[in-house]
């Protein structure tokens, strides 16, 4: 039936009735979703090989000994002093890049929002800029920092010869030069988020609630913090999951000090001593997970509660 409706044309199709039509309907958005299902195959496999399998080995792992049985003794350390230390210091360290981050690459996307042309040079150079630099981290972001303003650095040797002043080399393996390495790939980080929340504010609200009488703190408070705060929230947290599982940059720093739970598990994975320290580095692993998981889900949570109030 379907040949002779594309032989004979619109009348053949409209002679054949709402069911041929209905048919022929029904079959195009099958080969749709089949087309959809094919080209995010791909995907899937890339998730599930590198994301959902190394997961599912840790959290296996965090209940396995050494031969392969059930255990809850990789867990004894979890709840030791230096543990704690470890994941309050990451913690600390994650929530200070994190509000850096947010309120600096905040400030800039609204900046860039109403001082620079949508499709303008500026805001597509900082756009470009921002989207290499939010990638730009692990060693290769520790050792820029040593070569401008570590004990040697070009920076470090500037300053003294104009100003007399010497750098403190121990300043970039503190936990201060810890957290502004970390906002050089926070801030870019949150432009890309957040501009977009930014872009979506309109200028007519700020128009109408002028001509009804509002001034600029009431559509601050009663119209753009509104729709902006669930983003702003919601960027905030995956600004602080990103810093908390940063992993290679403070390793360039602190070869020697587990002083964050990511350098813990490095720890206790190069340990030769103790056997029992494989399965302790699963562990903190899967504490990781979770931590990780808990900071997603509120960020769901956030964003679904922003969909649901627009």
């Amino acid at each position: 039936m379907t040949a002779a409706i594309a032989q004979n044309g619109p009348a053949a199709a409209k002679a054949a009735g709402p069911s041929a039509s209905s048919a022929s309907s029904s079959l195009a958005k099958h080969r749709q979703e089949l087309g959809t299902i094919a080209v995010s195959l791909p995907f899937f496999a890339y998730t599930a090989c590198f994301l959902l399998a190394p997961t599912v080995i840790v959290i296996v792992g965090a209940f396995q000994d050494r031969s392969g049985a059930f255990t809850l003794a990789n867990f004894n350390n979890l709840f030791a002093p230096n543990t704690i230390a470890a994941f309050i210091t990451s913690i600390l360290v994650s929530i200070a890049s994190s509000v850096i981050g947010a309120v600096v690459g905040g400030l800039a996307s609204y900046a860039l929002v109403i001082g620079a042309k949508p499709n303008g040079l500026l805001r597509r150079m900082v756009s470009a800029i921002s989207s290499v630099l939010a990638q730009f981290g692990g060693v290769m972001l520790a050792f820029a920092f040593i070569a401008t303003i570590g004990i040697n650095g070009i920076g470090t040797m500037l300053i003294k010869t104009l100003t007399g002043y010497t750098v403190n080399p121990n300043w970039l393996s503190s936990l201060p030069g810890l957290i502004t390495i970390y906002c050089y790939f926070q801030i870019p980080l949150m432009i890309i988020i957040f501009l977009p929340a930014v872009d979506s504010i309109r200028p007519q609200w700020r128009e109408a609630c002028e001509s009804l009488g509002g001034n600029t703190f009431q559509y601050w408070t009663r119209v753009a913090l509104p729709i902006l705060a669930p983003r702003f929230i919601s960027a905030f947290l995956l600004l602080f999951a990103s810093a908390f599982s940063a992993y290679a940059t403070a390793a360039a720093l602190f070869s020697q000090r587990s002083i964050l739970v990511p350098l813990m598990i490095q720890g206790a994975m190069r340990n030769e001593m103790d056997a029992n320290q494989q399965g302790f580095a699963q562990v903190l692993a899967f504490a990781m997970i979770v931590v990780v998981a808990i900071v997603m889900l509120l960020s769901h949570a956030v964003e679904k509660r922003a969909g649901r109030w627009q």
